[in-house]
């Protein structure tokens, strides 16, 4: 939501809003333009007929009081992926949507765009290299690239907001259950992606991942006749000195990424820009620089002793592609992978099972969560015994506290080892690299 606000207020639009909490960096960079509100809260009389919309956060409650301020007197009230559809009505619209990969998949094609200095407006879900904001909005760019997020709409809307968006040019980088505090049965969660290819403009183009076989199913049973579809799967690829090269008949060409999951995003990266414009040899010569995310597979510290790496990997099949990732490019070093369970979905027993054997490429395993998560979300007592279980993992290291965790990776730590931290959290608050 602070993105938004930077973006309307650089596009010079007159912004306000409101929040019970503010953190940061969205508290510094609402700060920095003048865009801070001046206390924290809720306050209906900010609410008048002078405003033009107003833009609804998805954790706001029914009852705000500003949110029936606005009913009541009549105020246009939009949901923020309505917002962004209202903006976009006449651009070509490019939608990511997965279960994965979506954040990374959106970031590589913006950054080819970038380079190749073609206009865009987007929305993207991590902060990224070169992109003063998040979320970019213009009169003028032809094309908007949105990553189309399966979560629920707004407080007042509980339709996914993928399903909004309309797209001309449609991704969809797999499937793997999530959300379940939302979407409490794998089929209902399927049944989201069914509908996303429904609301996909007349004549569309549909990029969808083979290599999952839950994508391949949906699509080739789907009714829609009229959608131009190119399916991706991984490319040909080596490993040469520490460095990925994707293999082409005619030419090799390195990047700075890798893992199979992250060589899928590049092939649908690289459709939707030659749907775009892009031809393949400028594609691949954008792409060579492009680092990744942030947080996502990041590189964050390297010594003489040990590689660290972060991840934003919290679903099970994110965590099996991610361990696995770093496994083939370390195959030589001990790797240690440490999973923070942080989400509904990842502390609840009916989804738990889905993590077996996500952790099995690793040589030393660590799941963390704190009781006090499971309080908060309203969930019953997890024991160690049961993670075990789940994860099929008998000699699985389960650490409940902060300070526990630094001192268990504390022993751990040894010369040629990988660390990998995998959280959409921060495991406590503490700092562990």
């Amino acid at each position: 939501m602070h993105n938004l606000a930077l973006a309307l207020h650089n596009k010079g639009a007159k912004v306000s809003g409101s929040d019970d909490e503010i953190f940061e960096p969205s508290r510094g960079r609402l700060q920095l333009q003048g865009l801070l509100p001046e206390a924290e809260g809720w306050y209906p009389e900010k609410i008048t007929n002078e405003l033009d919309a107003v833009i609804l956060g998805m954790h706001a409650r029914k009852d705000n009081p500003e949110l029936l301020k606005a009913k009541e007197i009549g105020v246009p009230i939009f949901s923020y992926p309505e917002y962004l559809f209202e903006k976009s009505k006449n651009k070509t619209r490019v939608v990511i949507g997965g279960s994965h990969g979506k954040t990374t998949t959106t970031a590589m094609i913006l950054h080819v765009l970038h380079k190749l200095k073609m206009d865009c407006d987007y929305m993207v879900g991590a902060q990224l290299e070169g992109f003063d904001t998040m979320v970019r909005l213009t009169e003028n760019a032809p094309v908007m690239i949105i990553e189309g997020d399966e979560y629920l709409t707004s407080p007042i809307d509980r339709r996914p907001k993928f399903h909004l968006y309309k797209p001309h040019i449609a991704v969809i980088t797999g499937i793997a259950w999530d959300h379940m505090n939302v979407f409490p049965t794998y089929e209902n969660y399927l049944e989201q992606f069914e509908e996303f290819l429904n609301v996909i403009e007349p004549g569309g183009t549909l990029i969808p991942c083979y290599e999952d076989g839950e994508v391949k199913r949906l699509v080739e049973n789907h009714s829609r006749k009229d959608l131009k579809i190119i399916p991706y799967t991984v490319p040909d690829y080596a490993i040469e000195n520490g460095r990925v090269i994707i293999r082409k008949t005619q030419n090799s060409y390195p990047v700075a990424v890798f893992g199979r999951h992250n060589l899928m995003n590049i092939q649908a990266a690289k459709q939707v820009c030659n749907e775009l414009g892009v031809e393949e040899k400028d594609f691949h010569k954008s792409i060579a620089s492009f680092k990744g995310a942030s947080g996502r597979l990041q590189k964050v510290s390297v010594s003489d002793s040990q590689v660290v790496y972060r991840d934003f990997a919290h679903a099970p099949s994110k965590v099996k592609a991610t361990v696995e990732a770093v496994r083939e490019m370390h195959p030589e070093k001990k790797i240690i992978a440490v999973l923070e369970l942080h989400t509904f979905s990842s502390l609840n027993k009916n989804f738990l099972p889905y993590y077996k054997n996500s952790l099995l490429a690793a040589d030393e395993k660590v799941v963390f969560y704190l009781q006090h998560t499971l309080k908060m979300k309203r969930l019953p007592e997890l024991h160690p015994g049961e993670v075990r279980k789940y994860f099929n993992e008998d000699d699985l290291a389960v650490i409940n506290s902060s300070e526990d965790l630094r001192q268990h990776l504390d022993g751990l730590a040894q010369s040629e080892s990988v660390l990998l931290l995998m959280s959409s959290g921060n495991f406590g608050g503490i700092q562990l690299t």
